[in-house]
């Protein structure tokens, strides 16, 4: 875990993160119930801000103390450094959950848990790229395979999905898997 949380303070003080919201959580945020939210991977609190200026309470969830340290303060928002490889998501406790260029597959079935009845999940992450010229994270145990996050959440009852090619906000290539999915009633 330190390893971890001095690697990503590093990134955090040396590196632009990105500072804009993710389209897919702008076009589908309208689709999840205003309560209780997580940012799972939260970094320096796009999402998160971005959630509580539309009412949420959130909880914001990042190994990085320097991240969460540039989060402003509100009293929607309760920061959470945690390493997450590790971290036990509460059951049913949000009304919507988002995930973003992060991915850890034993939260999935924590994620299903996690959300109340009718709860949304926005999931995004990078998938592997074909061909050359794209930009990929180090460790290919980072990068979903096509369609598997498709396959990891078809309990749920699936709103969007997408795998496209993208360019990320230090203009290179990536390939992205978008997800928008709601718990149905029969699986709380």
């Amino acid at each position: 875990m330190i390893e971890d949380k001095v690697r990503w303070n590093q990134k955090y003080k040396s590196c632009a993160m990105p500072g804009y919201v993710a389209p897919v959580v702008k076009n589908y945020l309208k689709y999840a119930n205003v309560g209780r939210a997580l940012d799972i991977a939260c970094g320096t609190g796009r999402h998160t801000n971005y959630l509580a200026e539309h009412g949420y309470s959130v909880d914001a969830v990042d190994i990085s103390d320097y991240a969460l340290s540039q989060i402003p303060f509100s009293d929607k928002i309760r920061t959470i450094e945690a390493d997450l490889d590790g971290y036990e998501i509460p059951k049913e406790s949000y009304d919507l959950i988002i995930n973003c260029n992060f991915l850890e597959r034993n939260h999935f079935p924590m994620m299903i848990e996690a959300l109340k009845p009718a709860g949304l999940l926005i999931f995004e992450t990078f998938l592997e790229a074909e061909g050359e010229g794209f930009h990929q994270p180090s460790n290919p145990d980072f990068l979903l395979k096509h369609n598997e996050l498709l396959h990891a959440f078809e309990s749920l009852e699936i709103i969007h999905y997408e795998e496209h090619e993208s360019v990320n906000h230090c203009n290179e290539r990536v390939n992205i898997a978008s997800l928008v999915a709601r718990k149905g009633v029969l699986n709380a």
